[in-house]
């Protein structure tokens, strides 16, 4: 028995076996598949056959009309329009062309010959036609006969022959093994790198003297006789309180 307190009627105390408390379980959240039903049924169970309901399909359209969107004139039957006939007014119709027959004047009989009596075939003479010019047929020049000197003969056997090419370089006599500069592949170093440099002038154009290009005019520019006369003028009115002008600042 534990010594703990009385909840009750009841002392907590140690269980003497193992009981599912005291283990911990993820609880429900693993869920079963289900057994009920077509999709994702348990598939260690049997499946009963399951049938879809389908929708329900279209009635037949009924047939629409427009309505009384027409106007039906007035006096009109189910065989046509009510009333007397009548007749409608035309222009005139034009009178149909007359047939050109031809006159006994039209007929050339002197012209029938070669049709109505036998006569000898003629042949007519004219220009060469375009069509020939599309045929490229080869002349005699276009064919070429093989050789019958040097290696490519094709119903003789050759000699051996031998081409000579030009003098290598490599494996020569004068072949730069080293690939050493020669004395030519140096430049000359200028004497104001390694010594002190002389002075250098430089030569530039002359300098234009100073002037005055303004236009000034001359002489003949003054027309004394067109001055005009002295006159008075009236100055600006100054403020009275304006400051006067001191020139001579005493020391």
């Amino acid at each position: 028995m534990s010594d703990g307190p009385w909840v009750g009627s009841w002392r907590p105390h140690r269980p003497r076996g193992p009981i599912a408390a005291l283990y911990t379980s993820p609880g429900p959240k693993y869920g079963l598949p289900t057994s009920v039903g077509f999709l994702a049924h348990d598939p260690s169970r049997d499946r009963a056959p399951a049938f879809s309901f389908g929708l329900r399909a279209e009635a037949r359209p009924r047939e629409r009309s427009p309505g009384p969107v027409y106007r039906v004139p007035p006096g009109s039957t189910a065989r046509g329009r009510a009333g007397a006939p009548a007749c409608s007014i035309y222009s005139r119709q034009r009178d149909p062309a007359p047939f050109n027959t031809p006159g006994p004047g039209r007929y050339s009989p002197e012209r029938a010959g070669s049709v109505a009596f036998p006569t000898a075939p003629a042949c007519s003479l004219r220009s060469r036609t375009q069509h020939g010019a599309v045929q490229q047929t080869p002349g005699p020049a276009a064919y070429h006969l093989p050789p019958m000197l040097g290696p490519r003969v094709v119903s003789k056997t050759s000699a051996p022959n031998y081409s000579m090419l030009g003098r290598s370089s490599t494996g020569a006599f004068y072949q730069d093994l080293c690939k050493t500069p020669g004395p030519c592949r140096y430049r000359v170093v200028h004497t104001d790198v390694y010594k002190p440099r002389a002075p250098r002038f430089t030569m530039r154009a002359r300098n234009a003297l100073p002037g005055d290009s303004t236009a000034k005019p001359g002489p003949g520019a003054h027309s004394p006789r067109e001055s005009r006369p002295q006159g008075v003028t009236f100055g600006i009115r100054h403020s009275a309180y304006i400051a006067p002008l001191i020139a001579d600042v005493p020391d």
